[in-house]
């Protein structure tokens, strides 16, 4: 069977595709890994950076034997499975991107900087309750308000301050998606939510056009889509998946 890779969003870890891996496993093998400084895998000595994220997935997939894969990323995994297909196009079969745009808008950067101050003035906990408004949209909120509690304890349980510190500094200094450059990409279909402080519609539209790709729009939806609208995630990513 093909090989399917999933990239975990900041804060995030393999934990979070658990709804995906069922119905997945049937079609592909799957090959789910935290990111260096995220959940079991160590911040190590060298500096984070965007390079450092794409090089270690080679050596992961050169290790795994894998000539190529679909790579499927939300969020930061949706930049790291773009620079690594940018820098590796051959070793890319389909990509698939969620929550992610062209250009990344000054209310993201903000959001993201007030997370840091959080995270190093008063913790970990702190930081998950502020993070949850910018990362769910209101529907998901509303419906799962009893549930909050329990997803801010998973997030402190799964991150460790200081790599994680280094993960949100790492992350203002990447470069734009904009900056991208390769003009042969595989098949690509970019997903976003409407409700998603982060990306802004016209700038996944640039980014899908810029890769000659599809967008899908998915309303009432905000930046954590697999968690918010799995079923849909499912079949929108299946389907591609399939086609040649």
């Amino acid at each position: 069977n093909p090989v399917a890779i999933f990239l975990n969003g900041t804060t995030q870890t393999t934990l979070y595709w658990g709804a995906q891996i069922p119905t997945f496993s049937k079609r592909y093998r799957l090959v789910l890994y935290d990111a260096r400084g995220q959940g079991q895998s160590d911040l190590g000595s060298k500096d984070i950076n965007l390079q450092l994220h794409v090089d270690d997935l080679k050596a992961l997939l050169a290790y795994l034997l894998v000539e190529k894969a679909h790579l499927i990323g939300i969020s930061h995994g949706a930049r790291v499975a773009l620079a690594f297909t940018e820098a590796f196009p051959s070793c890319v079969d389909h990509l698939v991107l969620c929550s992610i745009g062209m250009k990344t808008n000054e209310r993201s950067k903000v959001i993201v900087q007030s997370w840091l101050e959080i995270l190093r003035i008063a913790g970990l906990e702190a930081m998950a309750w502020a993070a949850l408004p910018a990362v769910f949209g209101e529907r998901f909120l509303q419906q799962h308000h009893s549930l909050l509690d329990n997803i801010v304890k998973a997030i402190v349980k799964r991150n460790k301050p200081q790599a994680l510190i280094a993960q949100l500094e790492a992350v203002m200094r990447y470069p734009p998606p904009a900056s991208i450059g390769h003009k042969s990409y595989p098949s690509t279909l970019l997903i976003s939510g409407t409700e998603d402080p982060f990306v802004e519609t016209n700038e996944v539209r640039n980014l899908a056009d810029q890769c000659q790709g599809c967008h899908e729009e998915l309303s009432c939806i905000g930046h954590s889509i697999p968690a918010e609208a799995p079923k849909r995630f499912e079949k929108l990513v299946l389907e591609f998946l399939s086609t040649t």
